[in-house]
């Protein structure tokens, strides 16, 4: 078996496929040590099981939109049975959706930019598509349609960026400490969604100090009209510590033990003992909603098309409000896009560390750009690098080939709608606090020895959880980053270096990295 493992490697590596994707052997000057065949075929198929999860979560989370739905209220419909099964389908629509999506980028990005780098639409970008600007169940600032719109343009804005070098040298120019914050905030914002009535369940609405805790049963709820907001009998829901102990100890369990697709377990795992029918944590009430998603949940394997969210765009650029968003969701996506890629391909070995750009990154930003508008005609929030993709790296994998297998896998997911569709919210909370936990590792790398790095990144970090929005949360760091720091540097120069903060020397220096603003191709 070894002897064949090497023999197969060897034939991949000698041929058109090793040569293009620089395997070890190929006789290319850049070919990249230590990386085999089979080896990326397994780590493809890890990075898909680290990033399976997006399925249902990004569903999930879209779906609170309302998508298409019409409600004629106008307040949310939270109590509306027809509306309630609307956006059931378009959930539906979403997983179908998500896995599309995620397989092209991730093929995309292996063919085209040689890095085993996973792509999907991104939790953050997500959260605030959803309950920044969309809102809940359309209570926003604009629709479904137009937000779709805003995210179809910023994707070709992105393109056009990337191919004069914009993004990337943008993305090098940016305080570290501010790039690292946002990255954390948007951790506790995710952890956050998946404590809450969109996941575990278990901070709830306060009618007094605005959140609480929750976890009651719906008899319990302050009102037919706040669901979420508990009057009694709190953390008593046995869907929410079936998702507590199931989604989340159990996982956290596995991943201490390295097992391969830990979080994609307990997920599982807590959708199957969701599913049967006549138990007090059944996905499945004998209701209207209920039956509708059971008898969907019963096809298993089937290929469900987009019914209410393909080509849903609506092209009114007209609106102030429309372009509010495109300009919020191109600074952001710079930074989670941008910070992510840098990242992965800084532990894939693949980052010069004197102009800190990367192998192929004009085709790596042009990948993701062109994704990201062909995510918004498909009726989903903007495609980004996963982090999940160190999990693949880990496991060897150093070339496109293993983003290519993850990308195959997602494909053969679209035929299993019927099952992604089917995974509740309380099996989703625990991997979005688990996931959360992980993003908000970046705060170790800032500067907290000085204050004028210190608390524009503490502002950014708590102010995008506690508004429910990322953009805020960027703004407040780059204003008050540049009000301290600018303020400091007009008296340094006024006074010729004389009255300088005795903690100075501690500061993160802002430095423009060599190399042209342009890529190397101009």
């Amino acid at each position: 078996m070894v002897e064949l493992v090497h023999r197969v490697n060897a034939a991949v590596a000698d041929s058109f496929v090793g040569r293009w994707f620089h395997l070890e052997g190929s006789g290319h000057p850049k070919e990249r040590i230590g990386s085999r065949f089979l080896t990326e075929f397994r780590a493809g198929l890890t990075t898909w099981a680290a990033m399976a999860y997006i399925i249902s979560v990004n569903a999930s989370i879209l779906s609170d939109s309302g998508g298409t739905c019409v409600c004629p209220a106008g307040d949310g419909c939270a109590t509306d049975p027809d509306y309630a099964l609307c956006v059931a389908e378009v959930r539906r629509d979403l997983i179908t959706t998500t896995a599309a999506i995620a397989a092209l980028a991730s093929f995309l990005m292996g063919l085209l930019a040689n890095l085993p780098v996973g792509m999907a639409p991104g939790l953050g970008l997500n959260a605030y598509f959803t309950y920044s600007v969309v809102g809940f169940h359309g209570t926003g600032i604009i629709s479904y349609r137009e937000a779709l719109a805003a995210v179809f343009l910023e994707g070709w804005i992105f393109f056009f960026l990337s191919l004069l070098g914009l993004r990337q040298w943008l993305a090098r120019i940016m305080p570290q400490s501010l790039v690292l914050s946002v990255g954390a905030g948007i951790g506790l914002f995710i952890a956050f969604i998946g404590l809450s009535s969109g996941g575990l369940g278990v901070v709830g609405g306060n009618t007094a100090n605005f959140v609480g805790l929750g976890g009651c049963k719906p008899q319990y709820y302050v009102s037919d009209s706040l669901p979420g907001y508990c009057a009694s009998h709190v953390l008593q829901s046995p869907t929410m510590w079936l998702g507590i102990f199931v989604g989340g100890i159990f996982t956290v369990f596995l991943m201490l033990y390295r097992v391969k697709g830990a979080i994609l377990i307990g997920i599982f795992l807590t959708s199957i003992i969701s599913w049967p029918r006549p138990t007090t944590v059944t996905y499945f009430p004998h209701d209207a909603a209920g039956d509708s998603a059971f008898d969907f949940f019963k096809q298993v394997v089937t290929f469900r098309p987009l019914r209410l969210i393909g080509d849903a765009i609506d092209f009114h650029y007209n609106k102030g409000r429309v372009w509010y968003a495109l300009i919020t969701f191109l600074y952001v996506d710079i930074l989670d896009t941008t910070g992510t890629l840098y990242s992965m391909a800084k532990f894939a070995g693949l980052r010069d560390p004197v102009t800190l750009d990367f192998e192929n990154s004009t085709i790596a930003y042009c990948v993701d750009a062109f994704s990201i508008s062909m995510g918004a005609l498909m009726g989903t929030s903007p495609v980004t690098a996963f982090i999940e993709s160190a999990t693949g790296i880990s496991e060897g994998g150093k070339t496109g080939i293993t983003a290519m297998f993850t990308g195959l896998a997602f494909f053969v997911s679209i035929f299993f709608a019927p099952i992604f569709a089917s995974i509740p919210p309380w099996a989703t909370g625990g991997a979005l606090v688990i996931v959360g936990s992980l993003m908000i590792r970046n705060v170790r790398d800032i500067n907290w020895d000085y204050y004028g790095d210190a608390i524009p990144a503490f502002l950014t970090l708590i102010i995008i959880p506690l508004t429910y929005n990322i953009a805020y949360g960027v703004i407040a760091g780059i204003i008050s980053y540049t009000l301290i720091n600018g303020i400091v540097a007009l008296i340094r120069r006024v006074t010729n270096n004389r009255i300088v903060p005795p903690s100075y020397e501690d500061s993160e220096p802002w430095v423009i990295p060599p190399g042209s603003i342009v890529p190397l191709w101009m």
